[in-house]
């Protein structure tokens, strides 16, 4: 062997391997890359599971707040018109949380009921054009309404003109005509306080659903609009730009006690109705359902909708003046804390990734045609 081949083959051996502290230094680097492109995978999910809630709530919200455009535009506008909105003297301020009180009871959402020239569900070839519609939560808790529990439900009750028919029976299957007089629809309370129990004024059995939300109050003209809708509030904006939740501006009628008394006001001096809505998507519905029934420790989604306050200005004449989206910005602020903490009111838990499904959404229909 020569020298030359003497001093080669050493090399060569030597470059043939790795050293174990090479060894070491390319197993972490393979590790960390696959902790990162892990962590991207995770994020990425993520992100897409948000995405796909997010889409699931704004197609709903977009279809609900599209067909209350609709009804809102065709409203019968006019001073001698019954209209059943958010007032205080209504039973529960407009069957809500009364006042900013929370859950009261079985009051969560708002209810509203109007005319409106929009297609209803028209009992007979005599139908007109002219509809009762009214929205709400269902909040009843008979078994026989579980799969309307705690969902938006739109009614389209298609009525008749005046005078083609004189049946005044009482039950669902008797419709009456239009009577463009005040008093009509909130005809079971008259504008008081009283239990909606349909036994007082003459369409109470048949309209009692428009302005009642208990166990008795279904009506076969009721359809879920919002499956996912879970919380419903309206107030109004005036002509003079404050944003109350009295259809009055107080300061000009300190005395007024509805809109018909003691001036007949109907909703002249409102310039828009502002609804929000909170709007959850399927599968985080369905988990905070299942955690309610595993679990009494655990809130329902109504119970998640009475942490959502009401429009708490209502209470009073100027106290806690609300300006716009200050509502939705406070709804927004306790979904954040829920979300975190897991909490709500009277001990109860919600699941906390439950709240990351659920958004708000707002939108101010104009009725400036008074």
């Amino acid at each position: 062997m020569t020298m030359k081949s003497a001093i080669i083959a050493p090399l060569r051996r030597t470059a043939a391997g790795f050293t174990l502290a090479e060894l070491l230094v390319s197993v972490l680097v393979v590790v960390i890359i696959t902790v990162i492109a892990s962590q991207l995978m995770s994020s990425a999910a993520a992100i897409a599971r948000n995405g796909h809630k997010h889409l699931d709530t704004d197609t709903q919200a977009r279809v609900v707040l599209d067909r209350m455009t609709l009804d809102f535009a065709q409203m019968v506008k006019r001073t001698d018109v019954d209209y059943y909105v958010k007032q205080k003297f209504y039973k529960g301020h407009g069957n809500g949380h009364g006042c900013g009180q929370g859950h009261n009871g079985d009051l969560t959402s708002d209810q509203i009921a109007f005319y409106s020239q929009v297609p209803g569900y028209y009992p007979s070839s005599y139908g007109s054009p002219i509809s009762l519609i009214a929205y709400r939560v269902n909040e009843s808790t008979a078994s026989q309404d579980a799969a309307r529990y705690g969902r938006l439900e739109r009614m389209s009750k298609g009525l008749l003109w005046n005078g083609v028919s004189n049946n005044t029976g009482n039950g669902n299957n008797v419709y009456y005509p239009i009577v463009f007089q005040t008093g009509q629809i909130d005809s079971s309370c008259n504008g008081n306080q009283c239990p909606c129990n349909g036994t007082i004024g003459p369409w109470a059995n048949v309209w009692s659903a428009a302005i009642c939300n208990t166990n008795n109050s279904s009506d076969p003209d009721y359809e879920i609009i919002g499956p996912n809708v879970f919380r419903f509030e309206y107030y109004y904006m005036l002509k003079n730009g404050r944003v109350t939740g009295w259809p009055w501006d107080r300061f000009d009628y300190p005395t007024q006690q509805t809109i018909y008394y003691p001036a007949i006001l109907g909703l002249s001096q409102v310039r828009a109705i502002a609804v929000s809505i909170a709007v959850i998507d399927p599968a985080t519905r369905a988990l905070i359902q299942q955690a309610a029934s595993a679990n009494t420790a655990y809130g329902d989604i109504l119970d998640l909708a009475a942490e959502l306050p009401d429009f708490k200005n209502s209470c009073g004449r100027g106290n806690s003046q609300k300006s716009i989206g200050d509502l939705e910005d406070e709804w927004k602020g306790i979904i954040e804390s829920v979300a975190q903490t897991g909490q709500i009111s009277g001990g109860k838990l919600i699941p906390r990734e439950a709240a990351k499904g659920i958004r708000v959404y707002n939108r101010y229909f104009d009725l400036k045609i008074w």
